[in-house]
């Protein structure tokens, strides 16, 4: 069992318990003086089912995080929203949503997390996700994604997303070689938003809503692709 250590702090006056495990959370004297932890540090299973607040207003509860082979490239965790703020901060309502882990600031003393950013801050990054059945994703939870037509055959991996007028529209999928010989298409094509169903959170995968054959046939596969298109960086 590892150890827990609580350590006090104080701001303005008031007495925070911030929880720290030590060899884990710590990394440094100035750190641990301050009383917070590196947020790149948390562990997914210290932070399950954990309330999130920014101040007094609960955001939603930690629900997990995406399984990738890379630790390094998982960035963001999951989180049920609660309905009244993402009524409120939401283009669109969505129950699951991304907290970026360099928003997390602390573990308040009746254990749940604290965010060091506001609303605001969070409506901003909501802003700039991806919606698939009716769940939001951060780019950094699509990248490396395989993806699949509904009948399970693979076409490629995610390595970027197509952005236009603000808002992500394709993402890049760079194709195997056997599916480029077998339809004669390029090594990296577009693949809208529109045309992915779900995603395999255990397989760490994007599936189509159709098969692939009808993908390439869609006006908005057609227009993804198209080389005119203006794309933002």
């Amino acid at each position: 069992m590892r150890q827990i250590q609580l350590e006090k702090d104080s701001l303005k006056g008031a007495s925070i318990i911030v929880v720290t495990v030590e060899g884990r959370l710590v990394k440094s004297p100035k750190t641990k003086e301050m009383g917070k932890m590196p947020n790149n540090d948390y562990d997914i299973q210290e932070l399950l089912q954990r309330d999130v607040y920014v101040n007094d207003t609960k955001v939603g509860v930690i629900v997990g995080e995406r399984h990738h082979p890379n630790e390094a490239r998982v960035r963001s965790m999951r989180i049920m929203v609660e309905p009244g703020v993402a009524d409120e901060f939401m283009r669109k309502p969505a129950e699951l949503a991304p907290l970026h882990k360099e928003l997390i600031h602390s573990i308040r003393n009746d254990g749940s997390v604290k965010l060091s950013k506001s609303m605001r801050e969070l409506q901003r990054r909501w802003r700039n996700t991806v919606r698939i059945d009716e769940k939001l994703y951060a780019p950094d939870e699509m990248m490396d994604r395989a993806v699949l037509d509904n009948q399970g055959m693979e076409i490629g991996v995610i390595t970027d997303l197509v952005k236009i007028k603000r808002t992500y529209r394709a993402v890049v999928v760079k194709t195997r070689i056997g599916v480029q010989m077998q339809y004669g298409i390029d090594a990296t094509i577009n693949i809208p938003i529109t045309a992915l169903a779900r995603t395999r959170e255990r397989l760490d995968e994007v599936v189509l809503s159709r098969t692939f054959d009808k993908l390439l046939g869609l006006p908005s596969y057609l227009q993804a692709n198209d080389p005119d298109a203006v794309i933002e960086e």
